[in-house]
């Protein structure tokens, strides 16, 4: 696979530009992770999908890639909740991280190469703050905290492409009368009695919430890497923030070379958010449906648009994942019994030709922005190619073959195409082939008894010319 020919949308540009990694084959990565205070829900898995696709390509197209993601597990929110539940902070943290790591993986999401938590990086913090001190872009607040001065920051605002006096107090950026510009932002806050606090010299406390990803990508990645990520409504002021104080400690131009956000997930047109109360966990939504029909609903809009979800979103997504593993089941169904790969002309000057053809096209659409919409479109493509072939009985061995290494290919990608193997229990096989006998016997009173049984244990059974196929609903 090519490395070149990708083109993504890069935030601070705010168009789409070339893709070309700092070192040649290699790509580094950091996402933002959740603050883990609570359950994720819908919008930290479709971020969480997006860059998983991203980084899948990325592996795709050749290059060894490097992805990091953290946990924020010490924060204002970790506090006030680890208070309301009278227990410690860390204990919050070790609770609720597994949670997110079982959702993830329900949703397809590969395990990130590095996890760092923000309290295992808490030396490289203090020395992050010292080193923001020689650079003479903090000051201290008495009682209160170390800030950054963000008139001493280069173009502050240019990745949200904000005028520094257009810009608004929100988003984690308290109002202080005591700072001497309204947008500084807090990079050490003092210790305070009943909360977690660390000893530094200049003065015990933790860090600000901005602080964390520049230093642990520092630590992870260099000061200079290639991708970095997270939702859309992180651009500011997190990123903004994170920028500022990279840029302040080791130059204008490090730290990240590509800005990539996902889009908002919203309902009835406001963002999908804790603070909202307007959200879905993935755990619910997890309990109602395969993983995988959230992720293919997320893959059906470009990841940087908003998704105004709803149920008849899941359910759409729902059909669609059936379908898609449906004509699955049906190539691979009676492999044994087709030609062994004595093609004719069908095959060698149509659906050969076709087939790459489909793959140029997959490449063709992800390599622009990642365009997962675009590529379940060749999926469809490739779905209908399928049924044609075994309609007009030219399905062979070979055709299968080549046909199942393609999906293979898409899927390494996509994460959608194949349904979980089911082994069935001995007691379900037996019905099933109990099912056959009374099919063979003409006996379909015992038979719609059987197959009505078998759906009541959730086996769904598909009569077809050459036999009968089951999958688990």
């Amino acid at each position: 696979m090519s490395l070149s020919g990708l083109k993504i949308k890069e935030t601070r540009l705010k168009k789409k530009v070339d893709f070309e990694p700092l070192e040649e084959g290699k790509v580094s990565m950091y996402v933002c992770g959740p603050t883990v205070y609570d359950r994720g829900h819908l919008g930290h898995g479709r971020s969480a999908v997006c860059f998983d696709v991203i980084r899948r390509y990325l592996i795709y197209k050749g290059f060894n890639v490097r992805f990091v993601s953290n946990y924020t597990d010490i924060d204002d929110k970790m506090i006030n909740r680890a208070r309301e539940e009278g227990i410690t902070v860390p204990e919050l943290a070790a609770r609720v991280i597994p949670q997110y790591e079982e959702d993830y993986a329900a949703l397809g999401v590969m395990e990130a190469d590095e996890k760092p938590r923000a309290t295992e990086y808490i030396d490289q913090m203090i020395e992050f703050v010292g080193r923001m001190d020689e650079a003479g872009v903090t000051y201290t607040i008495e009682g209160d905290g170390v800030y950054f001065d963000v008139k001493k920051a280069h173009e502050y605002g240019k990745l949200s492409g904000q005028k520094l006096e257009e810009l608004k107090i929100g988003a984690r950026v308290a109002e202080n009368e005591a700072k001497r510009n309204p947008y500084d932002f807090v990079v050490w806050k003092f210790a305070k009695e009943g909360e977690p606090s660390w000893k530094a010299e200049f003065g015990d406390g933790r860090p600000g919430w901005h602080l964390e990803c520049s230093a642990m990508s520092w630590k992870l990645l260099g000061e200079q890497f290639d991708i970095h990520g997270g939702g859309a409504d992180l651009s500011f002021p997190h990123h903004e923030c994170e920028i500022a104080q990279t840029e302040a400690v080791f130059g204008e131009g490090s730290f990240a070379k590509y800005w990539i956000h996902n889009g908002f997930i919203t309902i009835n047109k406001e963002k999908m958010s804790k603070s909202l109360g307007n959200f879905s966990t993935l755990r619910d939504l997890l309990g109602k449906y395969d993983g995988k029909v959230l992720r293919l609903m997320f893959l059906q809009t470009h990841y940087s648009n908003p998704i105004e979800f709803s149920e008849d979103l899941l359910e759409q997504a729902k059909a669609g994942l059936e379908r898609i593993h449906d004509f699955v089941r049906n190539l691979k169904f009676d492999y044994e019994e087709l030609d062994d790969g004595k093609i004719g002309e069908p095959y060698e000057a149509v659906y050969g030709k076709e087939i790459e053809i489909l793959k140029k096209e997959f490449v063709r659409r992800m390599d622009d922005d990642f365009n997962t919409s675009g590529a379940l479109g060749v999926l469809a493509k490739v779905v209908d190619l399928g049924y044609e072939a075994g309609n007009r009985d030219v399905k062979t061995k070979r055709f299968v073959d080549k046909m199942l290494e393609f999906l293979k290919e898409m899927d390494e990608v996509l994460g959608v195409i194949f349904a979980d193997e089911v082994e069935l229990d001995g007691k379900i096989e037996a019905l099933i082939k109990a099912r056959e006998e009374a099919r063979a016997s003409k006996d379909f009173e015992a038979s719609d008894k059987i197959r009505d049984d078998l759906l009541k244990k959730g086996i769904e059974l598909e009569d077809t010319p050459n036999g009968t196929i089951w999958k688990k609903v």
